[in-house]
């Protein structure tokens, strides 16, 4: 096949399956008529974004890996431990994206924090790994304080909510 045809066949499937490039209107659009997602893009786009959430669902996402990363490093799992890491920096980022006015208070947290938990993940070592947890931990309740919530302080977690075990 030609790259021409090629062409013309991704360009059909794109139409086909809605994916093609759609007018911007004021109007009602059709896809959105007769499910959840109504009204014109931009309030389909506002109502997406409201949808992902603030802040707070990127906490929620945070603090479940937060408790993995716990049991991952008291099981000596690293590569877990690991996977949690960099999920949590993954859900920061695009937190940070979605509510770029917390992202002051999350400078130190970012950029010293998370770096030197990745160490001592890396060291492969249990009491190595609990003592940068502790550091990990304050690292939170200092973020939480610097945005006027001191009142959510985050411990370690007491009990296991994944059936994940190694």
């Amino acid at each position: 096949m030609t790259p021409f045809y090629t062409l013309c066949s991704l360009s059909f499937v794109a139409v086909l399956f809605g994916c093609g490039p759609t007018p911007v209107t004021d109007t009602y659009s059709e896809v959105g008529t007769d499910g959840w997602l109504k009204g014109n893009r931009e309030e389909q786009l506002e109502e997406v974004a409201h949808q992902l959430g603030g802040f707070s669902r990127t906490m929620v996402e945070v603090g479940y890996r937060y408790s993995e990363l716990y049991w991952a490093g008291e099981d000596e799992n690293w590569k877990y431990a690991e996977h949690q890491l960099v999920h949590i920096i993954e859900a920061m980022e695009d937190g940070l994206k979605r509510r770029p006015v917390r992202a002051a208070s999350a400078v130190e947290f970012m950029e010293k924090t998370l770096p030197e938990m990745k160490k001592a993940i890396a060291v492969e070592d249990k009491d190595s790994f609990l003592a940068g947890y502790k550091t990990f931990t304050a690292g939170c309740n200092a973020c939480h304080a610097k945005e006027g919530e001191k009142f959510i302080v985050i411990q370690h977690p007491l009990a296991r909510l994944s059936p994940v075990r190694f």
